[in-house]
């Protein structure tokens, strides 16, 4: 195997990637780039391989076969002596840190507050001064309209802003790349479109390639330059939200949208 070239490297490929567990194969061969910058959502039906797509990039899932790059270099492997090999725990830690994710169910630390939750990554991985890390989750919290909530713990938040800390506390470790992984369904239907306007405002206001697994078919529409439509661990169909909505060539791909948006 051999490295992107350096001349419009993709951030994230996927080069013939398997995920299996047991004879249950998740992902087969997949193959996918991702550019600097890009808005790709990721729509499919459950267990069609979305979020393990997400799990592997944050490694939190192993591979069993091919490779991952990341940022023009590998994220599951290693050069050694001129060969690639899997990657120790070294490289994985620090290739992990250009990724942020955030998940389902938020995750937040319950015994700190939200300045507290959005400093401790920082301070403990990055080694940054804890003043510095404090300035930074502040900032990131007004960003993301939580700018009177800094000292509120979690149990004193709605699940919407819990999740816009959790978006925050991603985006205090500087990523490259963020990863959504169904932010809204854990939310009550009220409080879907404040989560969905953060993230509105950060593919607007930053340089971030941003990778979302949604059922929200009408934003994925309106924020992603491309969708990806996956079945059965292989994307069955892809391109523009304006083809994929408006005129899909796939079967599959017109079975699951007829279906999911008669459910809306």
């Amino acid at each position: 195997m051999t490295a992107p070239d350096s001349n419009g490297t993709p951030m994230v490929r996927f080069e013939n990637v398997t995920k299996s567990y047991g004879s249950f194969v998740v992902l087969d061969g997949l193959d996918l780039e991702f550019g600097a910058g890009e808005k790709v959502a990721i729509i499919g039906p459950s267990g069609s391989g979305k979020t393990t797509v997400l799990r592997m990039l944050m490694t939190l899932e192993r591979i069993n076969d091919g490779i991952i790059w990341l940022d023009g270099e590998p994220l599951t492997h290693m050069e050694r002596d001129g060969q690639l090999v899997p990657a120790n725990a070294a490289h994985l830690r620090r290739q992990r840190g250009k990724i942020g994710m955030v998940f389902q169910h938020f995750n937040l630390f319950p015994h700190m507050n939200a300045v507290q939750n959005c400093m401790e990554a920082p301070v403990t991985v990055l080694r940054m001064p804890k003043a510095e890390a404090r300035a930074r989750a502040c900032e990131l919290l007004e960003m993301v309209g939580l700018g009177d909530k800094f000292n509120h713990y979690p149990g004193q938040l709605s699940g919407g802003q819990q999740q816009r800390v959790a978006i925050a506390r991603a985006l205090a470790m500087r990523p490259k790349v963020m990863l959504f992984d169904e932010v809204t369904s854990a939310l009550d239907p009220e409080l879907i479109g404040e989560v969905l306007n953060v993230i509105r405002k950060l593919g607007s206001e930053l340089d971030l390639t941003m990778l979302m697994v949604t059922h929200q078919m009408g934003f994925a529409k309106e924020f992603a330059d491309r969708v990806c439509f996956f079945h059965s661990g292989k994307i069955c169909e892809q391109g523009p939200p304006e083809q994929i909505f408006g005129a899909p060539e796939n079967e599959r791909t017109k079975q699951f949208l007829s279906a999911v948006l008669e459910a809306t």
